[in-house]
């Protein structure tokens, strides 16, 4: 192990101080925090958006090392369910390689400083005013001021993202106040509408909200789940290795949804 290994334990209580992983409402299957330990420590750490085998595999720590992974969606989306098959593979994966797999879901999401919705809506220059959009008792999304023809957004965010946006032109030509909630965010495009604003950004909806966006008059622009919940793992990623002096890097495996 290297002289400059971290006590993973060390680092997990500050994660779940630092997102408030014990106070954040989220779905029972999320499980955030530590999901898999390792044998104690980490000399680096890897960001992924999904605890997927390839990620995992792609995660492998050097001979003699450990690796913190730090993820979006975890382990367990799929519920209570018998260690075989592939949920085997992966957490034998995890064990092999001595890596230990950290989640964070909705705390992440909302982070004030990290977060998905905050990372993104500053890459893509909006003026922050305010949160919206009502999760669990708790606000979800953050809007501001971003006036811009709506098709020169969605070049921004592709520019952004690496990834093809796709434009609901329910509201205005020009925006003027966007709502940025990655991920499965077209539920929301009513509480956008509520919020005052005219623009939501998201990953992705149902088929029903190209309707719900046409007729409230909501721009709605969809960029895909993965890629709008990979900015905030590597904002986080990058916090912890700063925090804690360890090389971090990010592993890109994209879904295309």
């Amino acid at each position: 192990m290297s002289e400059h290994a971290i006590p993973v334990a060390e680092m997990v209580d500050y994660l779940d101080t630092f997102l408030r992983v014990r106070e954040i409402q989220d779905e029972a299957n999320a499980v955030n925090g530590l999901q898999v330990e390792n044998l104690g420590a980490a000399d680096r750490i890897v960001a992924a958006v999904d605890a997927s085998l390839e990620a995992i595999e792609g995660a492998a720590a050097a001979p003699g090392g450990g690796t913190l992974l730090l993820v979006h969606h975890g382990l367990f989306w799929d519920g209570n369910v018998p260690l075989t098959g592939r949920r085997h593979r992966r957490v034998r994966a995890l064990l092999e390689r001595n890596i230990a797999l950290y989640a964070a879901h909705i705390p992440l999401d909302i982070h004030p400083e990290v977060g998905n919705n905050m990372v993104l809506a500053r890459r893509l220059d909006i003026a922050l005013e305010g949160w919206f959009g009502d999760y669990r008792g708790q606000r979800l999304g953050v809007h501001g001021e971003l006036v811009l023809p709506r098709e020169e957004l969605v070049r921004r965010i592709e520019g952004q993202l690496g990834a093809n946006a796709r434009l609901i032109p329910g509201g205005p030509a020009v925006t003027g106040r966007v709502g940025v909630i990655t991920g499965s965010g077209g539920g929301f495009i009513a509480q956008a509408k509520a919020a005052g604003l005219d623009t939501l950004i998201s990953g992705e909806g149902a088929h029903h909200t190209y309707f719900d966006a046409v007729e409230l008059g909501v721009n709605v622009i969809y960029a895909g789940h993965y890629a709008t919940e990979q900015v905030g793992v590597q904002a986080l990623a990058q916090h912890l290795g700063l925090r804690f002096k360890l090389p971090w890097e990010f592993h890109r495996h994209p879904t295309g949804m």
